[in-house]
């Protein structure tokens, strides 16, 4: 048992590390960082690797499907918290066969994490004991590699908080200072902003972790800093088109906003640009939608600026209509007829203008029959007089629709 512990101890390289606990083993072994980021695995047993860990090896991190169930199945959780190797059961629609796991520590830090598939026959209680042995080494060596990383993101942190705050005189300048930097600038870059909506510093926490862990999950390269209680990604993407970053921007902000369904997340999305002077304007464009949620007091709503369409006015319209004294009659009635009745034209009547008056789009928005439907649009058209064939009136309503809503 002592030998190999002897040899590992000499050892500063992760790799060979890897392979001498595979062999020592003789099982398939991945070593990752603490944002599941591959860092090393065993070319020992390499054909015997599960789907979930050739996913991990092709891209050098845990898919979002894969990291998603980990969380919903409290592995993530555990493994914050428990400090002896644990066995994760078979999880096969993610392609995963049983291993255990154990966390990488040094100074009460995870820094990382060993997977050993347990493949024919179980780990004994020494060989558990030997993972737990050479873990406190491997956390050492990460300890050391995280801090020259660090330097790293610190640099990286100010360079992108200096473009958002428009402290370069020309786009020439940003690109000497990356290039000084070592810092490399994609085609198309983006600004995602994720922030809470009330001053509770571990919520913040643990929203940045969550933001931390399924940014770094995507295929796009990203870069993270917060500024006061704002989340900022700085998400890129080297193809020729915006629309599949667009896409990686909403699987992120859908991603981490669907692991706070109790606590007020706003985010928003900014533009794509190609330039990268332009990313303060992106991370403005963010900023305005949040702010537009906010005032609805609507955490899930529009993330996308470029889908903000007519929720970028209404605040000044609320403003205007505080002055004027306006109230939408006709909305008022439906509304008084859904307290009287029990009856649900005001939302009805939101949903069908959302779905641009489409009736089947509606009803199963709505999961109503399509006939039940046309009663209902009956009613709201006999009870008000509207003629929901106006365009014009019928953006008026939504509108007012929306004010209405913040105003309950």
């Amino acid at each position: 048992m002592n030998q190999p512990i002897d040899k590992i101890f000499t050892l500063t390289d992760i790799d060979e590390i890897t392979d001498l606990i595979s062999s020592y083993l003789k099982k398939p072994v991945v070593i990752e960082n603490e944002q599941f980021s591959l860092l090393a695995y065993s070319s020992f047993y390499i054909e015997q690797f599960d789907n979930a860990n050739q996913q991990t090896i092709f891209s050098k991190r845990w898919p979002i499907s894969i990291l998603e169930k980990f969380m919903d199945e409290g592995i993530v959780e555990k493994l914050k918290t428990e400090t002896k190797p644990f066995r994760v059961k078979e999880i096969k629609d993610i392609g995963l066969n049983q291993r255990v796991v154990l966390s990488l520590k040094h100074k009460n830090k995870i820094l990382g994490f060993i997977w050993i598939q347990e493949v024919n026959d179980l780990l004994t209680d020494d060989e558990l004991q030997f993972l737990s042995n050479v873990s406190f080494h491997i956390g050492k060596l990460l300890y050391k590699k995280l801090q020259e990383k660090r330097k790293k993101d610190e640099e990286k942190d100010l360079f992108f908080k200096k473009i958002i705050q428009d402290s370069y005189q020309s786009e020439n300048q940003i690109k000497w200072e990356a290039a000084n930097k070592n810092i490399i600038i994609a085609n198309f870059s983006v600004i995602v902003v994720f922030t809470i909506g009330q001053n509770d510093e571990v919520i913040f926490d643990e929203l940045t972790e969550t933001v931390r862990l399924f940014a770094n999950a995507l295929k796009n390269p990203t870069h993270l800093f917060c500024d006061q209680l704002k989340i900022i990604v700085v998400m890129g993407s080297n193809s020729d088109h915006s629309e599949q970053l667009s896409e990686s921007a909403n699987e992120l902000t859908n991603t981490v906003l669907s692991q706070f369904k109790t606590q007020p997340i706003y985010a928003g999305i900014g533009r794509p640009y190609t330039s990268i002077q332009k990313i303060n304007q992106s991370y403005k464009d963010a900023l305005e939608v949040i702010n537009a949620a906010k005032f609805l007091r609507s955490t899930q709503q529009i993330f996308e600026y470029k889908k903000l369409g007519v929720f970028r006015y209404l605040e000044t319209i609320s403003r205007q209509n505080d002055q004027m004294n306006y109230r939408n009659e006709e909305l008022l009635i439906l509304q008084r007829k859904d307290q009287e009745s029990q009856t649900d034209l005001v939302n009805t009547l939101e949903v069908y203008l959302f779905n641009n008056c489409r009736l089947k789009q509606t009803s199963d928005q709505l999961y109503i029959h399509i006939n039940t439907l046309k009663y209902r649009i009956k009613q709201i058209t006999e009870l008000t007089g509207l003629d929901l064939d106006d365009f014009n009136l019928k953006c008026q309503l939504y509108i007012d629709l929306q004010l209405m809503k913040k105003g309950q």
